[in-house]
C-alpha cells in the first residue's frame, strides 16, 4: 500500500483525468457502462409498473 501511496503524491489532477494519454477511452467505457446501468434500472421499474397494471386489469376483468 506504501509504493501505491509514494507513487500518487506525485500525480497532479490533470494526470489523472488525462490518464496517461487514454482518457478518451477510458472516460467513454465508464460513461457508457454508467448509461447502460441506468436504463437497466429505469426499464426494469418502467416494465415491473407495466406488468403490475396489467395484473390489476386482469383481476379487474376476472371479478366482472
Amino acid at each position: 500500500m506504501n509504493i501505491i501511496l509514494r507513487g500518487l503524491k506525485n500525480m497532479s489532477l490533470n494526470d489523472f483525468f488525462s490518464m496517461g494519454g487514454y482518457a478518451v477511452y477510458v472516460w467513454s467505457a465508464y460513461g457508457i457502462s454508467f448509461i447502460v446501468l441506468f436504463l437497466n434500472i429505469i426499464l426494469a421499474i418502467r416494465n415491473e409498473y407495466k406488468t403490475l397494471n396489467e395484473i390489476k386489469k386482469r383481476l379487474q376483468n376476472n371479478k366482472k
